[in-house]
């Protein structure tokens, strides 16, 4: 018999679907599709639901971390203390700056840059700290700030996986100068396509950002500084719009299930396979996420989970470290972040997956570990 297939993401509208007709029907009928009352509209709504004063939209998330370092004057001869373990697109938003990537190994539990390591990597050139909320779980900010705080650093974070979560109650996105979020179709709000934003509570950078992101215009054809093309166009911003107010309900969901993956594999794990501990209750589970131990163990628990219908993917295989876009950078070695990379799996999870889709793919899990030995 076929198994049921359990894919890992649904990207298709849902419960949201009448809104998001809407939304596009809207913007087709005005005819404004640029920097329009779209998305001025959804940067006050996007700041008000992540607890900042401002929002900019731009072009996607990595034109987000670029543009804010470019805001801050941070550039050529500058460097930033980033985590190794994420999308390579982190450590390139700060090359697009200019500037250069320093990579600080993670913490084992966390999975975050270690605050520790990101100390010791405090150089004379060190202008800031990009830490990453991985996975929907915040970086232990409250260390972050004190080692920014000691080097006179600033801190910008990317919160691109982390829509709504909290750092010990805090909005990621407004700890530190300003936060870097994605729309990409997959994020925890997603759009039909690229998108991105920034939020601050600094009205100065605000006002600065919202300039690069549009040739450093200050109005039509006057360009004060040489800025970039990253508009979150009007479309998108619609479509964000219809889907914003159902965030917090799919977060909800998303914590619900993740719940249930720890019920059913926290009491029978062995050694083998292990779930990362929730460090923060504001974890918003943009991933969750297996470590797998053992020489060939995660590809073994992947191809049996693949037979029998369950749809899994690897965040992420290399560290950013190790990618040879990289390598002119020169970057340390972050063997905690390797091993990470070695041993982690992604598990279905998003807000249209049923609770017998979790515990059926739960179920997968443990009779491979027994299948296994383990």
């Amino acid at each position: 018999m076929t198994p049921r297939r359990i894919p890992f993401l649904a990207l298709t509208p849902h419960e949201d679907a009448a809104a998001v007709r809407s939304a596009i029907d809207r913007v087709i009928a005005r005819g404004w599709f640029i920097l329009g009352p779209e998305v001025e509209a959804f940067e006050s709504e996007f700041a008000a639901a992540m607890g900042a004063r401002y929002s900019i939209g731009v072009g996607n998330g990595t034109d987000a971390i670029a543009l804010i370092l470019r805001a801050l004057g941070i550039g050529p001869g500058d460097e930033v203390i980033t985590s190794p373990l994420s999308a390579a697109y982190s450590a390139l938003a700060v090359m697009m700056a200019g500037a250069r990537p320093v990579f600080a190994d993670v913490d084992p539990n966390r999975l975050t840059l270690d605050p520790d390591q990101a100390g010791r990597a405090v150089g004379p050139r060190t202008r800031a700290i990009l830490p990453v909320h991985l996975y929907g779980q915040a970086a232990d900010m409250a260390a972050i700030e004190a080692v920014a705080a000691r080097h006179n650093l600033a801190v910008v974070e990317d919160c691109c996986q982390a829509h709504l979560a909290t750092a010990a109650g805090r909005p990621v996105g407004t700890i530190g100068i300003a936060g870097a979020f994605s729309f990409y179709p997959t994020k925890n709000l997603g759009a039909l396509g690229d998108g991105g934003a920034i939020v601050t509570n600094d009205r100065a950078l605000a006002e600065r950002l919202a300039r690069l992101r549009n040739g450093g215009q200050t109005d039509r054809y006057r360009h004060a500084e040489p800025g970039v093309n990253s508009r979150l166009d009007e479309m998108q911003a619609a479509v964000l719009r219809a889907r914003l107010p159902f965030l917090r309900q799919w977060t909800a969901r998303r914590r619900a299930l993740a719940a249930r993956y720890r019920a059913a594999l926290g009491g029978s794990q062995a050694d083998e396979i292990a779930v990362p501990p929730e460090m923060d209750a504001g974890h918003v589970y943009h991933l969750f996420v297996v470590k797998v131990r053992g020489a060939g163990a995660r590809d073994d628990l992947q191809s049996r989970l693949a037979a029998a219908g369950v749809e899994t993917l690897i965040h992420y295989p290399v560290t950013i470290s190790r990618q040879p876009a990289l390598a002119g950078e020169h970057p340390a070695e972050c063997p905690i972040a390797q091993r990470v990379c070695d041993e982690i799996l992604s598990l279905p999870l998003h807000p249209a997956l049923a609770d017998e889709d979790v515990d059926a793919v739960a179920t997968a899990v443990r009779k491979d570990a027994i299948k296994c030995g383990r």
